[in-house]
């Protein structure tokens, strides 16, 4: 079967855009494609249709080529708890915790189930699409890797190497991984991809030639700064660094938690020209002109509510409910809003129980069996239908009336007797245009309507279109061994 892997010279050069287009590239051709990434570090994740996880890149990827999330797609996901640890997760299941050292020291042994996924995406795709994580140059972890030249020489697997020119020295990034590898893991390189160029691609020639020339690999395309990429979900939290508040008056305010999860929640209201969502860094107030403050999930409940009170939001989101705020708390965010937090097994840190912010009378116990569903029902304050997903680890326990009913019967969340303060496990909530509709009604905005998804389908065609336009496809094709490139 045919494969093709993109491999970028460090991580964020756009690598899972890419594969992204490229699967709708093919998939809009009529091929079956199935993307797939061996290992991948994010705490932004999906559920699978097989009950399992993956990371939301694979998941995006996955919609672009218009087929279903599989755990296969992601086999090993590592979702960071702290700078030491992080949740293991193999082929959608959590395996426990390790540390940075145990996982470098121990990764080799998850190659076979690496192999094993990827085995079976091709015995159902025509083109699987592969994508690396970090960097090949990063050759003090080449032992033992499963994640970039380690996949790709024990697959067999052609690489092309994305280098990111908006970062600046991406002649010397290419050249100089080239430079660093073995020969034998730089042999399965056949060639580059200049991504994110802003201005005129013509005053690049010169240097495009001496990319091709230093790094002895054929140029394959340079691919401009592409708007549509912008509305696509983001897997990695460091893009909330650089994003900046959207326009509208109506301000939302997301506190930016050390171990912030599935903050793609936030991607539909930021899109709506009403709101002005602000994503608050540490060391920075809630603003006092929010009209709701939501709590996003996180990775480490416990330790970012610590994270949260040493930042003064505690006081903050006080002073904000006192004022007359709405508040909404997702997965962690709603379990900080209870009473307490009770991690009896370790399964965040060292065993023990802490306080919650005492907004809602609601006890969560963490435990080692971790729930992950889609989710369907309706908003019980407004009659509004949902649809989300649930992955979370907590139960909680809660003497309030339910946010939301699950069209399992099920009541989930809680909110206050004031009606201003609520919380619930489903991710996904403002996806779904009624419910977006009737959270900004409450705070005094109107929203413009649409359906979330379907704009992440449209920028999905922008990408692909814009790639058959800048990159050399037919050649992409033959590297990967399709049988009718020509």
């Amino acid at each position: 079967m045919a494969a093709l892997m993109l491999q970028g010279t460090g991580s964020d050069v756009g690598k899972s855009v890419l594969v992204a287009g490229l699967c709708r590239l093919f998939a809009n051709r009529g091929l079956r494609v199935m993307p797939f990434k061996p290992q991948n570090m994010s705490n932004n994740a999906a559920v699978t249709i097989d009950g399992g996880e993956i990371g939301r890149a694979q998941a995006v990827q996955a919609l672009a080529a218009r087929v279903p999330l599989h755990s296969d797609m992601n086999p090993v996901l590592i979702k960071p708890q702290s700078d030491r640890t992080a949740q293991i997760v193999i082929q959608g299941r959590m395996q426990g915790t390790d540390s940075a050292q145990g996982y470098q020291r121990d990764k080799a042994r998850w190659l076979e189930v690496v192999l094993e996924s990827y085995g079976r995406l091709q015995e159902q795709a025509d083109l699987v699409l592969i994508e690396g994580a970090g960097s090949p140059a990063e050759v003090n972890l080449r032992r033992g890797d499963i994640a970039n030249m380690g996949f790709a020489r024990a697959a067999n697997v052609p690489v092309v190497l994305v280098g990111d020119i908006d970062r600046g020295g991406v002649i010397a990034a290419i050249a100089g991984t080239r430079a660093v590898l073995d020969p034998e893991d730089a042999a399965m390189i056949r060639g580059f991809i200049i991504n994110r160029f802003r201005g005129d691609p013509a005053l690049f020639e010169d240097g495009y030639r001496m990319t091709e020339a230093f790094s002895g690999w054929r140029g394959l395309g340079v691919v401009p700064w592409l708007d549509a990429a912008r509305r696509l979900p983001a897997e990695d939290a460091v893009v909330l660094d650089r994003r900046e508040a959207s326009g509208g008056e109506v301000v939302i305010a997301v506190p930016m938690l050390s171990r912030i999860a599935n903050f793609d929640d936030f991607d539909a209201l930021a899109a709506e020209p009403g709101v002005r969502l602000i994503m608050v860094p540490p060391g920075e107030p809630l603003p006092a002109e929010a009209r709701l403050v939501i709590l996003p999930g996180t990775k480490a409940t416990i330790a970012d509510l610590a994270f949260l009170r040493a930042q003064g939001w505690d006081i903050d989101l006080a002073a904000h409910i006192r004022r007359g705020g709405q508040v909404l708390g997702i997965c962690g965010g709603y379990q900080m809003l209870g009473t307490h937090i009770a991690d009896p097994h370790g399964i965040e840190g060292p065993p023990g129980e802490v306080a919650g912010l005492g907004h809602l009378p609601v006890r969560t116990r963490l435990s080692p069996q971790k729930r992950l569903a889609d989710v369907t029902g309706v908003s019980l304050a407004d009659g509004a239908a949902l649809r989300g997903y649930e992955i979370h680890c907590g139960v909680s326990e809660s003497a309030a009336p339910p946010l939301v009913r699950l069209d399992d019967g099920r009541g989930d969340g809680a909110v206050s007797v004031c009606g201003r303060i609520a919380g619930c496990y489903v991710h996904g909530l403002f996806d779904h245009p009624a419910l977006r509709a009737a959270w900004l009604a409450r705070i005094g905005a109107a929203s413009q309507g649409g359906d979330h998804a379907a704009r992440v389908d449209a920028a999905l065609d922008e990408l692909a279109a814009a790639l058959e336009r800048y990159l050399d496809i037919p050649e992409l094709m033959r590297i990967a061994g399709l049988a009718n490139a020509d």
